[in-house]
Order: structure tokens, then C-alpha cells, then sequence
């Protein structure tokens, strides 16, 4: 007979989880900018133009995203996938979210 445990996230359980931010106690708007912030921090990415897996086809064009505070907007196009990592990679522009 087995047994089902409790639901859990996989690692140490000594560490907090890095997928989700902490909101602070202190700041009244804590909540909110939480829910401000992109997924897992991702504040710029590439897909695939036509659709499909991001590791395959290299060689052809994707597109590029960037967070605006509220969804992913488009920010242009790269000719391959090493172009479009090199984008995503790039610091954030000052004054961003």
C-alpha cells in the first residue's frame, strides 16, 4: 500500500522557493508590485517566430519581448537564435521595472 505525502516543491527544504518573490511585511504595496514583476524575473525573452520549441531551428527568426509592468510587449524581431539570446541577455535599460 502507498501512501500519498503532502504535496511539496522539490529541494532543500531549509531554502525558501526562488520562483515565487517574498512580499515584504513592512511596505504597504508589497502585494502589488509582486504582482508587478514578470514571471521568475524574465524581464526580456525570445520565441520562436512560427511557433514551436525555443532550442530548435537555430537559424530561424524570432521574436523579441520585453515586460512593460504588465505583459510582454513586442520589441522586434532577431534573425536567429544566437542574435535573439545575445538581446535577451543585455541589461535592462535603466528606469525599467
Amino acid at each position: 500500500m502507498s501512501r500519498m505525502g503532502k504535496h511539496r516543491r522539490p529541494g532543500p527544504p531549509n531554502q525558501p522557493s526562488r520562483a515565487v518573490p517574498r512580499i515584504d511585511p513592512d511596505d504597504p504595496l508589497s502585494a502589488f508590485t509582486k504582482r508587478r514583476r514578470p514571471v521568475l524575473d524574465i524581464y526580456r525573452r525570445r520565441r520562436p517566430l512560427h511557433g514551436g520549441p525555443g532550442h530548435a531551428r537555430p537559424e530561424e527568426p524570432r521574436v523579441l519581448e520585453e515586460w512593460d509592468g504588465f505583459t510582454y510587449v513586442p520589441a522586434g524581431t532577431a534573425p536567429d537564435m544566437a542574435t535573439a539570446q545575445r538581446w535577451a541577455d543585455e541589461r535592462r535599460p535603466a528606469g525599467s521595472p
